[in-house]
């Protein structure tokens, strides 16, 4: 998938890192939740990279740690990263929200279950807005969080103040019905 690609190659273009070292700021920048990546998903991406001649790993041993592979961005690996950025930037934008899938299928359940769905949704993005908001303050004034990644918890933040507004809406349209 050509966004993990991306992600691990970015990280990479920074400094050299290992796979644990990749999945540790990914977890830190809490990437997994706007961007569909699994941890496991990172240790597969770097083998495969590899194999392509985008990154190269080299052993290295630190005292009684066991060895691991530290690694580095090859000339192809700029490449494709430089690739990757406007090939990705210059597509649709589509935002995915798993919810849609029970809001389209909202009006086949009975008033009563309808209000449920809706109400469990809200609940996860109050949840969700309290993360971010969270998140954000810890973060806003730190030397070495990068200005770009706090734009992106902005943006959550303002997705999620959007959805809360449709939820509002639909509340209010189906109030005669919810009750």
């Amino acid at each position: 998938m050509a966004t993990i690609d991306l992600i691990v190659l970015g990280m990479l273009k920074d400094k050299p890192l290992s796979a644990y070292e990749i999945q540790k700021l990914v977890e830190y920048r809490n990437i997994s939740k706007w961007v569909k990546i699994s941890i496991p998903s990172i240790y597969k991406k770097v083998i495969q990279l590899e194999k392509k001649g985008y990154i190269l790993g080299k052993t290295t041993k630190e005292g009684n740690m066991p060895e691991k592979a530290v690694y580095t961005l090859t000339s192809k690996g700029e490449e494709e990263f430089e690739n990757l950025m406007f090939d990705i930037s210059s597509k649709p934008i589509n935002i995915l929200l798993d919810f849609n899938s029970v809001i389209v299928n909202l009006d086949n359940l009975p008033i009563d279950k309808q209000k449920e769905c809706i109400n469990r949704i809200e609940a996860n993005v109050t949840t969700l807005k309290s993360y971010l908001r969270e998140n954000l303050e810890a973060k806003k004034n730190l030397s070495n969080v990068p200005e770009m990644g706090k734009a992106v918890l902005y943006q959550q933040i303002m997705l999620v103040e959007a959805i809360e507004e449709w939820i509002k809406s639909v509340k209010q349209d189906k109030s005669l019905i919810f009750g």
